[in-house]
């Protein structure tokens, strides 16, 4: 009587609100209603012909239908490996590379590779819901630096230093950003991570959004422009976003051969192998051409544009344009105590909810991500789609 059912770990988690709303936008849909949601970060686009077709044939051969070292395939690491070069311009052997189940996955592992029970680990805000959930269960302490859309959602080192203490161990850096849709600049990323450098911190560093980049903005890896730094640097990427393969679930970690295998050894108790024709049709994503790839972010930057601009037409609404990634990420604060159907909503909570229930359109609100007063609308959905979803919101509000 009176003990926990549960381990104080795993009860103190907060469930993924981005999960959170997609869910409940399709419970609302199984039950007849023409719910449009923008709260998932999931393209939806199929995965490129090409790379189902190798994982057909994948199912096909009976190598496939056993274990496999827990690194991963030794030539989806190669390929990997080689693909970190083209696109991050950092070199690494396969050896420092760990495939995982998913980009999550990634991310929990490499914390986990890092943290002892007090270390800190700094998370600017806006954050992914994960982020600190990851680090928590980690054994470490999240240490929230809080940005907006004065700086678009950058964070600086004066920031960064006002938060270092002696149980700094890492910093957590994500460019393109989820949920802002900001990119930082080269320069800024040198600053960051020369800073990182100086004081011995670690940084894990989130490429997963890497080719989704628009206007001027352009994508640069901290290890390759600081490239003193790849001795206390992890990546941590996968298929996900950039090929349309959510649903596959690889991701991968790069960094020092002692941690990832350290990585290594703690998934192979964790999870064994990542599933073998999942990592064949990665094999086929990440060593094949990437036109497909230009073509789903040509069609990205288009959506990103057109709901930019629908957005700032509500009143009560403002939004920066997003630089990367498929989210903007709008500051909704003037729409709170507004009348709205016969309601008032007091923060993003209650205007999320109160905008499913009158308009049937979902979206995360902002403290979902660590920043009250603002909300991520994804674009990774038709056009027709935004079109309509964002015309009820103004409707609503009008």
């Amino acid at each position: 009587m009176g003990v926990n059912r549960t381990s104080q770990r795993l009860a103190s988690i907060a469930p993924s609100a981005t999960l959170a709303v997609d869910a409940k936008a399709k419970a609302l849909r199984a039950e007849g209603a023409d719910v449009i949601g923008f709260g998932a970060g999931e393209p939806d686009f199929p995965t490129p012909d090409h790379i189902v077709e190798a994982a057909v044939a994948a199912c096909r051969d009976p190598k496939n239908h056993r274990y496999t070292p827990a690194p991963g395939l030794p030539e989806l690491r190669s390929a990997i490996a080689d693909k970190t070069l083209r696109d991050s311009g950092v070199e690494v052997e396969a050896s420092q590379v760990l495939v995982t189940n998913g980009g999550k996955h990634a991310v929990y592992t490499a914390f986990a590779a890092l943290c002892d029970p007090g270390d800190e680990v700094i998370c600017p805000a806006p954050y992914w819901t994960t982020y600190p959930e990851a680090i928590t269960l980690a054994g470490g302490v999240p240490v929230v630096v809080d940005t907006d859309d004065s700086t678009n959602f950058k964070v600086s080192v004066e920031q960064l230093e006002a938060v270092r203490t002696d149980r700094t161990k890492v910093l957590l850096f994500v460019s393109p950003d989820n949920p802002s849709g900001a990119v930082y600049s080269p320069a800024e990323i040198t600053a960051i991570g020369t800073w990182a450098l100086e004081h011995d911190i670690w940084v894990i560093t989130d490429e997963i959004y890497e080719h989704l980049v628009y206007g001027d903005a352009v994508f640069a890896s901290m290890p390759a422009l600081v490239p003193d730094l790849a001795g206390q640097c992890i990546i941590v990427n996968g298929v996900a976003k950039t090929y349309a393969m959510t649903g596959w679930r690889v991701g991968w970690m790069v960094g020092p051969n002692d941690v990832i295998s350290a990585a290594a050894n703690f998934q192979s108790h964790a999870t064994s192998n990542v599933s073998n024709v999942a990592q064949r049709a990665a094999l086929a994503a990440v060593a094949g051409p990437l036109d497909e790839v230009y073509a789903m972010r040509t069609a990205f930057e288009r959506r990103g544009t057109a709901m930019h601009a629908m957005l700032n037409d509500i009143p009560g609404v403002t939004c920066g344009a997003p630089e990367g990634a498929f989210y903007c990420f709008p500051n909704i604060s003037g729409l709170f105590g507004v009348d709205l159907g016969g309601r008032r909503a007091a923060n993003g909570l209650e205007l999320a909810d109160l905008i499913l229930t009158e308009a049937n359109v979902a979206f995360v609100p902002g403290e979902a991500f660590g920043a009250p007063g603002y909300a991520r609308f994804s674009f990774a959905l038709g056009d027709d789609d935004i079109a309509t979803g964002l015309g009820r919101i103004a409707d609503l509000v009008s």
